[in-house]
């Protein structure tokens, strides 16, 4: 067993805010949804590999009424301390709050906590030295 994606909820016409922060904060790669679930709303994201495999794919699905998870939340773990550090850095650049309180809590790990556009909590890792 493999997990194939994860999904978070956005309020109707959040899709523009989902952008922002997966893929101009996180980095990831906004892929085409199947054409039969276009007319949901929503947007799919996609983080690769270095040989180009699927590493992580996260998908944003319309929800109304809408409430942000705050308490279960995606976690990411990036290549190394340089990309962690790269990432902490353009999610505050764009506005978003990042908590390190916890950044040596998990032991093998740094880490830092964020929330997307809508509330949704995030957690982003690196392997630690």
């Amino acid at each position: 067993m493999r997990l194939h994606h994860v999904q978070v909820a956005c309020p109707p016409g959040g899709e523009d805010a989902a952008r922002r922060f997966y893929a101009d904060g996180l980095g990831m790669t906004e892929v085409d949804k199947p054409v039969d679930l276009v007319a949901r709303g929503g947007c799919w994201f996609r983080a690769y590999d270095d040989a180009g495999a699927v590493a992580a794919e996260l998908h944003v699905g319309v929800e109304d009424p809408f409430a942000p998870a705050r308490k279960a939340h995606p976690a990411f773990v990036l290549d190394d301390l340089g990309a962690f550090d790269e990432v902490a850095a353009r999610l505050r650049d764009l506005g978003f709050e990042v908590d390190e309180s916890q950044r040596g809590t998990f032991p093998g790990h740094v880490r830092f906590h964020t929330s997307d556009a809508h509330g949704n909590q995030v957690e982003v890792l690196a392997v630690s030295a």
